[in-house]
Order: C-alpha cells, then structure tokens, then sequence
C-alpha cells in the first residue's frame, strides 16, 4: 500500500514538471506568480510557511533508549547474554551475575561515548548552511563592485529556505538547489550521475528540442536537486522543493544499510569460531562425563559449566575500553567518532588518500609572479587577469581572490570609468578556460581568455612580448613549456593568459570565438604548505600509512 501512494505521489510530481516544462518562460512565471525580479521576503516566508523547508528528508538521530539496546546487541554481547542465562538456571548465580555485569559496563561505556559524539555531530550539522544565490525584491542589496558594473549575483540565502517562485542564479561548480525551470541559459552543462547514472555532462536549455520526451530527465529545461553545474551560466524559477522534488520521490524508495566493516567482521568471526567450539567441546564433555561417570545431571552442569568457561567474559569490555580510549585521544584533536568501531579501522589503515589545498597547504594562494612569454615580469599580464578575474561571474575560486588581491599595483586602472562587461565565455572542465568580452571606452571589445597552460596554447596562433606581436611556432611553445616546468618545479601553479580583439558590430560571443588568440602571459601563483603538513606526512610513513594525494596540479607542483 505504502508503495503505491509513493508511485501514485512521484507519477503526479513528474506530470507536474512535464507541464511546467512545456510553457513558456511567461507562461512559468505567470504560473508561479513571479517575476525576474524575485519574490518578496513578505511573500516568500508566507510561501515557505506553506510549502516547508527545502530539505530532503533524512534519517532521524535515533533515541537514546535505541542506542542503548543497540550496544547490547553485538553477537558476542548476545552469546554472553544467553550464558548468562544458562548460568542462572543451573544454580550458578555468581556466574551469571559477572556475565551480566560485563556485558552492561561494556555496553554503556559504549554508549556513553556514541551518544555524546552523536550530540556534538548534530550541534555541528545545524551550523553548517549550503546557500544559493538568489533574488529577492526587498532584501537590502550590496554595493559590490560587480553590482555596481550591472552584474548580476543575488543575494545569498540558505538553500533550506527556497521557495516556489523563487529566482535563482547558477554557475560552474554550483549545486541545483531545488528542482528548477531554466528561463536563461547560457553554454550550461550539468552532471547528472547522481540521477541517471550517466557520467557525461548534459547540455540544458531554456526552450524544449523534443517536446514528445516523456520523463522529466529528457526534459532540457528542467535542472533537479542533487545535479551540479559543469560550466556554463544560468537563471531559473524554482519550481519544486523538498519533499516534492525529485530526487524526494527517489528517495523515498531507497533504503540505506551500513556496509559492515573488518572490525564487525572480526567479531562476528570470532563469536562464530567461540559457538563451535561450545557446539563441539560440551557435548563431547556431556557424553564422556555421562559414560565415565554414569551421573548425567552432573555431567550436564560441568559440560554448561565448561561452556560458560569458554566464553571471555571480560572480551567486550576490553574491546570498548580501548576503542573508547581512541575516540578520547581524538576529540582531544577535535574530531567526533560517532561510531566507536571505526577507530578499529582507522588504526588499521594502510593508504591515505588526501586533498591538497586546505589540508596539506595553508589554503591562502599568494600571486607570485606576472610573466610574458620569456618569463619577463609584465604588467600588461597582471592587468589583463585584473580583467578577467573581476568580470568573470563562473566558478569562483582562490586564483581569482589573489588576482584581486593586486588591485594596488595597477594605480592607473580606473575600471569604473573605462571599462564595462559586454560577454562571457563561462569555465568548464573540459576547455579548462574561461574568457570575458571587455568593452573599452572607444575601442573594440576585447575577449581575455585564462585558464590552463596547454589548453591557452592550443587556441593561441601569437604571442606579444614587449608590445610586439610575434607569430607562434613550434619553438615558442617549447619555450612557454620550459618556462611552466620551472615554476611548477618552483612549486607555483600557472596559468595562461590571452586575449583578442572583436569587432564592435558582434553582438555575443561563443567558444568558437576563443581562436587566433594572442598569448600575452602567465600567471604563477603560491599555495604554501602548512607547518605541521611535512611532521604529520613522517609520521603517517612511520606508523606504514602510504600517502595518495588528490588534486587537480600537475606532478611538479604536487611534489
């Protein structure tokens, strides 16, 4: 029955984005009663009082009664148990008493642990707030320098308090925040693995190619909760939240089980070789004490007394206690074990796999150099980046903070006065660039491309050093590629800049315009590793941790 209404409620939620997807962008904001300019605050909190907050329903902190039977319900707790019980009933109540003591201290120095990391993991989800960049009428808007130059970013708001009609602003590397209609798109692509599986980007526009597709996925213009953006840019009406997205209705029939771990393996292996060796060892003492004998009741006790005996009654407790002595020398480093018997595991590790930037390096990227092509410091270089780096409305990263952070040394860069966005050529991971279309008081627009080093070179056909234009050939590039080599070996991270003229009478720009580029540069910037990253690598090595850096740099860097 219970799967019946979820098949009836996830049938009306698809048929609903179907239509919402055949209108018109009119048609969807006339149908949410909105408009581009966003709700108001008055309207959207009467809206979110109805529709509740945008949060996928997840599983519930269990009660602190379950928690506790849960650590009495191990296998091994739960052969004593029956041990403890046999023990009683054949008048051995001492037995039966120290079975049972070790079973509830372990048990609670168990729980006592769990429960109190569980607490401190939920105080810290609550602080911890994804936000997306939306509009709202009324909201007192900020002064940043790209508002004033008529860019547009919204206001960031938490992703929990969307509502329908609510209109929201994506770019690379942002995740969709709700189930959307796109009303402005513009090279936008987006993964969509965690729905279909399908690991290549798709495409997404605002108006429908085939207005026969029947399932909400094939649909272009709809973007889901739980995809991310590739590259591209775009602006959209917020059509479901929560419980009534999409991903909800696949949700709701996804059950999730914890993958057992070595550590539960282990004890089950263990409680499994103890019952066979009970299975096998009392009745061969039941038979031959029997025949020897010929006192059966006796014979029966010592056989549940030898039983008892094979038990290690003191195994749990020792096993919690330095488990929980693990979780404590943690959170001393600050860091919560919600389960106890993962720090079994965690001392069992053998290959670390780790991310770079943040966690073995400072996360503050410093630009250290503005090179031309011959590696001569050029400020034209550094100017152009400013460019770039100040129009570009895509993913958003530390390169283009540090950039930024120059502001100083271009004193005669008066980017109010002379310069304003005409176009933009948005990031992706697979061009590896991104370009601005920058129009200059009386001159012709200009599209400044950055990105990495070798994708640059393959839309560059010149280069500029010293305010000449020189032809690009086969040994320039070697020489450009001499040059990165060094500042990767340097541990500087590079990138290319570029740039072209358009014609004033060109009215947008597309990939297809990143060609005939004219390579003026690079930029090198510093990601200092942190103090602690060459003690913290020693010891990892010394307790046979092998180390697996993960990042994006080249091998240079990374060494």
């Amino acid at each position: 029955m219970k799967n019946s209404q979820q098949n009836a409620n996830s049938e009306d939620s698809s048929n609903a984005l179907i239509d919402i997807a055949q209108k018109d962008v009119d048609g969807v904001l006339k149908l949410f009663d909105t408009t581009l300019e966003g709700l108001t605050e008055t309207e959207s909190q009467r809206r979110l009082a109805k529709s509740g907050l945008n949060e996928i329903a997840r599983e519930k902190p269990k009660k602190w009664y379950v928690q506790l039977l849960k650590t009495v319900t191990n296998p091994l707790s739960l052969l004593l148990i029956v041990l403890a019980i046999v023990s009683l009933l054949t008048g051995s109540p001492t037995a039966a008493l120290i079975i049972t003591i070790m079973v509830i201290f372990g048990g609670l120095l168990r729980f006592s642990q769990e429960f109190r990391s569980n607490k401190a993991a939920e105080k810290l989800r609550e602080m911890v707030s994804t936000t997306t960049a939306v509009n709202r009428q009324d909201r007192t808007k900020s002064t940043t320098p790209k508002e004033q130059q008529g860019i547009t970013t919204g206001t960031e708001i938490a992703v929990k308090f969307l509502v329908p009609g609510d209109i929201v602003f994506l770019s690379a590397g942002d995740m969709i925040p709700a189930d959307i209609r796109l009303i402005v798109a513009k090279d936008l692509f987006l993964s969509q693995s965690a729905l279909t599986g399908e690991s290549l980007p798709t495409e997404k526009h605002v108006d429908l190619i085939d207005k026969q597709e029947k399932t909400p996925l094939e649909l272009v213009n709809l973007c889901f909760m739980g995809t991310t953006v590739v590259s591209g840019s775009g602006t959209a009406v917020v059509a479901e939240t929560g419980g009534h997205t999409y991903l909800a209705s696949l949700a709701e029939t996804i059950g999730g089980t914890r993958v057992r771990t070595s550590f539960d393996k282990a004890v089950n292996s263990v409680t499994k070789l103890l019952l066979r060796f009970m299975l096998i060892m009392a009745p061969l003492v039941f038979l031959i004490n029997g025949i020897v004998k010929h006192n059966w009741v006796e014979a029966f006790t010592f056989a549940l007394s030898v039983a008892v005996g094979l038990a290690p009654e003191m195994l749990p407790v020792i096993v919690t206690a330095n488990l929980a002595k693990g979780a404590i020398t943690m959170s001393e480093q600050k860091v919560i074990v919600k389960n106890i018997d993962a720090i079994q595991d965690f001392g069992s590790m053998n290959i670390l796999c780790t991310d770079k930037t943040g966690t073995l390096t400072q996360d503050k990227i410093v630009l250290q150099r503005h090179l031309d092509p011959y590696g001569k410091e050029s400020l034209d270089v550094l100017k152009y980046a400013y460019l770039n780096s100040f129009y570009q409305t895509g993913l958003k990263n530390l390169l283009d903070v540090a950039v930024l952070d120059r502001k100083q040394e271009l004193a005669s860069l008066d980017i109010d006065r002379d310069y304003h966005k005409f176009d933009e050529i948005p990031f992706d991971f697979v061009r590896r660039r991104m370009s601005v279309i920058i129009a200059e008081t009386g001159k012709d627009h200009v599209l400044i491309c950055k990105g990495a080093v070798e994708e640059v070179l393959k839309v560059c056909t010149q280069l500029q050093v010293d305010d000449k234009i020189l032809p690009m050939d086969a040994s320039v590039h070697t020489r450009v590629a001499d040059l990165q080599q060094k500042l990767n070996s340097d541990g500087l991270r590079v990138i290319a800049v570029a740039y072209k003229t358009i014609p004033l009478e060109q009215s947008h720009c597309a990939i297809a315009d990143e060609s005939n580029l004219i390579l003026l540069g690079n930029i090198a910037f510093l990601d200092p590793p942190k103090d602690s990253a060459a003690q913290a690598l020693k010891a990892l090595k010394r307790n046979g941790v092998e180390v697996k850096i993960l990042t994006g740099d080249n091998a240079l860097v990374t060494s």
